[in-house]
């Protein structure tokens, strides 16, 4: 009887390990052959120097004042226009509202879908304090050992830029475009877009322009992050995270802190925000995550090709790895984040009132009500107050890896970034093409920015920088992007 046991359980051992091997080595690559292309000659050094020239201007939105730095957006508008002659020649130009702009550069076909690549303007101040921990002035522009230095390389002047390169160089070889292409850059992207991409949306939207697809700002070509792959990943965003914050309140009888009740307000609050920090929403690998995994696996090495290749056995250890590493944890589920805390003056006084926000990231497929009532729900407390941020935003809807717009972005990144594997991914921070979705249904976000893990704290942080050979490859990129959406139609342009 043992013997039959036993060797039960070792034909069921044998036939996990023949599945789990077949699984492992015979899932094929979904990475697409490429033809090589021509590369252009980029000056590359001229190039750094026009982003310099951005890089020194202020142009800090505001979320309260339309009007903050508005000369030095002004001044932006002027320096665009100066450096890129052609473009400003032959496209299109509008703004709209303070200064947003949006670019028309009409196809040599009318009915072909027109498409959109966006990018934005403003920049995020640098925090207070920080300033010194600056090896360079955040906003000199200084371009050094082989660097461009400052606020707004990475995020998002270094987008905009380099796109009206490769446009400039386009219009240069004679080039035109197939479709239609609108080059769209708001004004105030950091602080929710609302008076920029959002009308620049409505606007064409009124105009009944409907984009086959649309490229915004977002994943990048990340080297050293993933574990068990040793070549780079060029992640594009398919969707983005829903943006959720909750304002708190809570009120309680003031006192003296010589005879303090049971359950202060400050204690009440705080038990009830450590509540709601334990108490996280459900995380999963699938949707956006599961096709990222999908397509990473047959690239990998090791047990990590195991592990992702047959995630139908191994998902709860797998999940259980993710939901440590925070970037990670952010690609399972909707994300809870406390972020602000106030109440009290005085040391020795009873605050009577308490105040907090609670910021959630929205993983596609929960909405801002299913958040709001798990939130209710993990609080425990009716006499808290609720109350909606008015910027908040459900999550983006998923776009297809079948449509165009993916094929050409694929196709652009095998040809520039040969060694990089190209995969289908989630950004987890707002970008301004949420605001696309009235005009498209195939947004993607991607920035041909190469980040290894030091470079991913630069984003709003410290030290931001774009090397003046990534910058050149990011204008290669767009150029080639461009060529690659027109397909053979049109004249190739001159090198």
């Amino acid at each position: 009887m043992i013997k039959r046991i036993l060797l039960a359980l070792l034909l069921v051992v044998g036939v996990l390990v023949v599945a789990v091997a077949g699984k492992t080595w015979l899932t094929p690559s979904r990475q697409i052959a490429v033809a090589p292309v021509a590369k252009p000659a980029i000056d590359a050094e001229a190039a750094a120097k026009r982003l310099s020239s951005a890089i020194v201007l202020h142009t800090v939105a505001s979320a309260d004042d339309p009007t903050l730095n508005a000369a030095e957006f002004d001044k932006l508008h002027l320096l665009l226009a100066q450096q890129y002659p052609k473009l400003h020649a032959t496209l299109k130009k509008e703004v709209i509202g303070q200064h947003a702009l949006l670019y028309t550069w009409a196809g040599t076909d009318a009915k072909a879908p027109p498409i959109a690549l966006m990018a934005h303007q403003d920049v995020v101040p640098i925090a207070s304090g920080t300033e010194k921990s600056w090896s360079q002035d955040p906003f000199s522009g200084l371009v050094h050992d082989g660097y461009i230095w400052g606020r707004g390389t990475m995020d998002n002047k270094g987008n905009l830029l380099s796109q009206m390169e490769a446009i400039e160089m386009l219009i240069g070889s004679g080039f035109q475009p197939k479709q239609t292409v609108y080059l769209i850059a708001g004004d105030d992207e950091e602080v929710n877009g609302l008076r920029g991409a959002k009308p620049i949306a409505e606007l064409l939207k009124s105009r009944a322009v409907r984009l086959s697809w649309v490229l915004d700002e977002g994943l990048a070509v990340i080297d050293g992050v993933i574990g068990g792959l040793d070549r780079p990943a060029a992640l594009v965003g398919l969707a983005e995270k829903g943006y959720g914050t909750f304002f708190l309140s809570l009120d309680a009888a003031p006192g003296h802190s010589s005879m303090p009740p049971p359950h202060s307000a400050i204690g009440t609050m705080g038990a009830a925000l450590a509540r709601l920090e334990n108490d996280q929403m459900p995380a999963s690998i699938g949707g956006v995550a599961g096709e990222m995994f999908a397509t990473l696996a047959p690239e990998m090495k090791g047990i990590n090709r195991v592990m992702l290749s047959n995630l139908w056995l191994t998902t709860p250890l797998v999940k259980s790895q993710l939901e440590k590493n925070p970037s990670t944890n952010a690609t399972l589920r909707t994300t809870t984040a406390l972020t602000i805390l106030q109440a009290g003056n005085k040391d020795n006084v009873l605050p009577g009132h308490v105040d907090a926000a609670v910021n959630f990231r929205l993983l596609p497929g929960d909405t801002l009500a299913s958040v709001e009532a798990h939130m209710r729900k993990a609080l425990g407390n009716d006499t808290i107050q609720v109350k909606s941020y008015a910027g908040n935003a459900e999550p983006s809807p998923i776009s297809p890896t079948d449509n165009a717009g993916y094929r050409a972005i694929q196709q652009t990144l095998r040809q520039e970034f040969p060694e990089a594997v190209v995969a289908p991914g989630l950004m987890t921070a707002a970008t301004d093409s949420r605001h696309m979705s009235i005009v498209s249904d195939a947004i993607y976000r991607f920035s041909p920015l190469r980040l290894d893990p030091q470079d991913l704290s630069r984003f709003h942080g410290t030290n931001e920088r774009i090397s003046v050979s990534n910058y050149a490859e990011m204008i290669k990129f767009y150029r080639q992007l461009l060529i690659n959406a027109s397909g053979p139609i049109g004249p190739t342009p001159a090198l």
